[in-house]
């Protein structure tokens, strides 16, 4: 069963970190792209960040770029997102998604996890 585990999300002041980690299993996790998405309240679903096995090309969103940094750790079928200089407009549920070989993804979806950024 492939299962997708988010966490590290929680509640941040403005302009700080925070690291959030998607731990896969269930699937060979080098086959697999994975991604980052995030829904606001009342906004559509959007595209973050993601990472493809195939040849490990990133692929951010314009909002994120220069801020957060998209990484995998293949022996521990983990990837992370460190976000940094976080915003208020940051605040979102964040999922994690994959997908064979390459991005973007979305056959296989995570639960989610809330990053709430204060102002």
């Amino acid at each position: 069963e492939v299962q997708l585990v988010e966490s590290g999300g929680g509640l941040v002041q403005a302009g700080g970190s925070l690291r959030l980690s998607c731990a896969a299993s269930g699937f060979t996790f080098d086959d697999y792209a994975i991604g980052w998405f995030r829904q606001a309240p009342g906004k559509e679903r959007e595209g973050v960040s993601c990472i493809s096995s195939s040849d490990g090309s990133t692929y951010y969103a314009d909002s994120v770029k220069g801020r957060f940094t998209i990484s995998s750790d293949n022996a521990k079928n983990t990837v992370y997102l460190q976000m940094n200089s976080l915003k208020p407009e940051d605040t979102a549920v964040y999922y994690c998604a994959a997908a064979w070989k390459s991005c973007p993804v979305g056959d296989y979806w995570g639960q989610g996890t809330q990053v709430t950024v204060s102002s």
